[in-house]
């Protein structure tokens, strides 16, 4: 007959209700009340998670679990909560018992864990050019159709710096070529571009509809893309049939696509305020696929943060020389890849610091205005910024010919003016 300390403690509806005496049923008793609560607490989590649409419930194991509960061990209680606790039963088999340290570092409260991340409330980017001429409505949706199939294209591909190659080895297309043929595609299924001109192949190419021209580099950081480092894709787009006898300030958009953790693109367009940033969402959620507005950028501070490409320059360009020094003794932070985009679209993310490339005599300017310095340049000055080619704004460089190429700066308003001062032309 079970002591008075059993009979005291027992359950009737428990697993441990006619438990036998002895020291070894006892001990495959607790064995069974411990499985039964590690079950409890398995199907009460799935449950509580449930899949897809349907949630199982929680009538079923007798117990109620608040929605986003998880356990963690604290040194409280020296019992799980968080859902209701199996009868105790007064006794701990020998093998199980606990000093009070070991058992603190077993007892576990419930904690609310954090609700999963939203996916992105913001507008589309066919929302946010809703008022948009329609023209150049369909001539960014082209932009951002190829830069979403690039995006993918670039995270399936095993490349090298020249080559691509499929699951079997077979060598394709490298990934900037890939690039230009997708962008072209769009561009041309779109109807509104009359003329389109890529960096690999910079020629004006007659695309078949008419109100807009767009330049653009495919892939920018191409050579970098075997080391797995962020690269871009960078578009201006002007309105009429031509892209050379123009600026950059007549382009009525512009952006910077950006394929690293995250695609997204930095997108600036005439009427609108400010650079917008959209992320590409890929989380198979229900806008899997969306452009969603995620930030906006309108202003870029002082700050010490820099990226300078052509570091070759500083060996017979003084001003140069003299403005790195400067950023070095200052203790500037250096943020830079080889990779124009990320390196530029920082600046806006991180409102502050400078992006510069100059030029020298036996290093020349290797930027090119029409695909490169003239697109960004119209992203950076609607974000807040400034830009510069050593003597004014970027965006009022005529473009001769769409090989013209130009030194540059990007960034606050006080790093462009330094930049001018210490290196401006004179150096060339």
């Amino acid at each position: 007959r079970p002591s008075s300390r059993d009979t005291n403690t027992m359950d009737s509806s428990s697993l441990l209700a006619a438990a036998p005496k002895t020291r070894g049923s006892r001990c495959a008793t607790a064995s069974i009340a411990v499985n039964a609560v590690i079950a409890m607490v398995g199907v009460a989590t799935v449950a509580s998670s449930g899949f897809g649409n349907t949630q199982l419930s929680t009538a079923a194991v007798r117990t109620t679990v608040q929605p986003r509960t998880a356990f963690n061990f604290a040194p409280a209680t020296g019992r799980m909560t968080g859902m209701h606790s199996m009868p105790q039963t007064g006794y701990e088999p020998k093998h199980m018992q606990m000093n009070g340290a070991r058992r603190n570092m077993f007892q576990m409260n419930a904690v609310e864990a954090p609700a999963p991340a939203a996916v992105s409330s913001g507008p589309t980017i066919e929302a946010f050019l809703a008022k948009s001429e329609p023209g150049l409505q369909k001539t960014v949706m082209a932009m951002f159709s190829a830069c979403k199939e690039i995006g993918y294209k670039i995270r399936t591909a095993s490349c090298d710096k020249q080559a691509c190659f499929n699951a079997f080895g077979d060598e394709q297309l490298a990934i900037d070529v890939l690039a230009d043929n997708v962008i072209f595609e769009n561009l041309r299924a779109s109807g509104t571009v009359a003329t389109a001109s890529s960096e690999e192949e910079p020629t004006e190419v007659n695309m078949g509809g008419e109100g807009y021209s767009v330049a653009f580099d495919p892939l920018d950081g191409s050579s970098i893309i075997d080391t797995n480092f962020a690269v871009g894709t960078i578009f201006g787009v002007w309105p009429g049939s031509k892209l050379t006898g123009v600026t950059g300030k007549e382009q009525k958009a512009a952006g910077l696509g950006v394929y690293g953790p995250r695609t997204t693109i930095t997108l600036a367009v005439d009427g609108i305020d400010g650079a917008h940033e959209f992320l590409l969402i890929d989380d198979m959620s229900s806008r899997h696929g969306q452009w969603v507005l995620t930030q906006s950028f309108h202003t870029i501070g002082e700050g010490k943060l820099f990226a300078p490409g052509n570091l070759r320059a500083t060996q017979d360009n003084a001003g140069y020389e003299q403005l790195f020094k400067y950023w070095y003794d200052n203790q500037y932070q250096l943020r830079y890849t080889g990779g124009m985009v990320p390196d530029v679209n920082q600046i806006m993310v991180k409102g502050k610091g400078v992006f510069c490339n100059a030029a020298s005599k036996a290093a020349k300017a290797k930027l090119r205005l029409l695909y490169e310095v003239a697109p960004i340049g119209y992203v950076i000055e609607k974000a807040g910024g400034k830009s510069s080619d050593g003597e004014g704004s970027v965006l009022n460089i005529p473009v001769v010919g769409t090989e013209d190429r130009s030194q540059v700066a990007y960034g606050s308003a006080g790093e462009v003016a330094r930049f001018e001062e210490l290196v401006g032309k004179k150096y060339l």
